[in-house]
């Protein structure tokens, strides 16, 4: 289970966001300054921090610098009241991962905290497990159950990419400019033939498949 801590000094919020995070699955630890989010990030170990900026003793963007100079690197979302981009971009620089404005729609607060847990997860582990599928990065490696088989280079960073945001529509030109590189010459067919490919490897997959968009591109769902 995930283990996240939540620094904001409004407590009917603080409460709000750990009912809904544990509700989905989450451990939650809440505290109402980040002094005291720096103390529990020292004693013990969390998956992600949801953070406000405007806080005593601490504000967001303090906290937030000093848990990258004490080599904290897990996931921070930083939740506020600003929304001038002048702010925005203070967060970033301070070493935000991902940033909301209050009033917060918490389910959308849901799907970021989930999507910027996968990501820390594949960063940390260079790896994707979907079903009885992984996909390591390291090798260029698929393993199915049990049997692994090594892709071409292409082939894997294309199926890597799509697999890890399920359900997310890739254009031709997207995959193009992310698998090939901005300035690659290279016809945008290309991506069709190297999806053909990577179909014949996946026709016994039952974890999940790549199916395509017609006009638009392809998406990577489970089955």
């Amino acid at each position: 289970m995930f283990k996240i801590l939540i620094a904001e000094d409004d407590t009917e919020l603080r409460q709000l966001f750990t009912h809904v995070l544990n509700r989905n699955g989450y451990d939650v630890v809440g505290v109402d300054n980040g002094h005291k989010a720096m103390d529990a990030l020292l004693a013990d170990y969390y998956d992600m921090i949801i953070s406000d900026i405007m806080m005593p003793v601490m504000d967001g963007y303090e906290l937030v610098r000093a848990m990258r100079e004490s080599n904290i690197n897990i996931p921070v979302m930083m939740i506020t009241a600003k929304d001038a981009f002048d702010d925005m971009r203070m967060g970033f620089l301070s070493g935000t991962d991902d940033y909301m404005v209050k009033p917060v729609n918490v389910n959308e607060m849901v799907l970021r905290v989930g999507a910027l847990l996968r990501r820390a997860q594949m960063i940390s582990e260079r790896k994707l497990t979907i079903g009885q599928t992984t996909l390591e990065c390291d090798s260029m490696t698929m393993i199915h159950q049990g049997k692994s088989s090594i892709l071409p280079q292409k082939e894997f960073m294309l199926l890597y990419k799509m697999a890890s945001f399920p359900g997310k529509i890739f254009t031709r030109q997207q995959l193009m400019d992310e698998i090939w590189g901005y300035e690659s010459e290279t016809d945008s067919h290309t991506v069709d033939v190297h999806i053909g490919r990577l179909r014949d490897r996946l026709r016994d997959n039952e974890d999940f498949r790549i199916v395509t968009m017609r006009g638009v591109g392809y998406k990577v769902i489970k089955q």
